[in-house]
């Protein structure tokens, strides 16, 4: 988050940024400590506003794809791929919950 900005303000700036695209932005979906580097991961569920988006200046690739597909073993941010693993469960399930987690190691 920079100075002055919510958390919704940074997540919908930091999409823009990182992955040039424009969404909706839904409710918060996880929330990861990462204490051993002083960080806190927060996601929100969002629906895409076009299907215009291209990787940002810290992006190597960007795509959208199916859960087969994802290269689990190749995603940068463990947060990252634990959000995404949360989004197929509830997907799954019919419904989306809040997620609140700590990476301790």
């Amino acid at each position: 988050m920079e100075n002055d900005e919510t958390a919704a303000q940074a997540a919908l700036r930091e999409t823009l940024e990182e992955a040039g695209a424009a969404v909706e932005l839904g409710e918060p979906f996880t929330l990861i400590s990462v204490p051993r580097v002083n960080q806190v991961h927060l996601f929100y569920r969002a629906r895409l506003s076009n299907l215009e988006f291209k990787a940002g200046e810290e992006t190597l690739e960007i795509a959208l794809m199916e859960e087969a597909a994802i290269p689990w073993k190749e995603i940068a941010f463990r947060t990252v791929g634990l959000t995404l693993k949360r989004w197929f469960e509830d997907r799954t399930r019919g419904t989306f919950a809040f997620h609140a987690q700590d990476i301790l190691a």
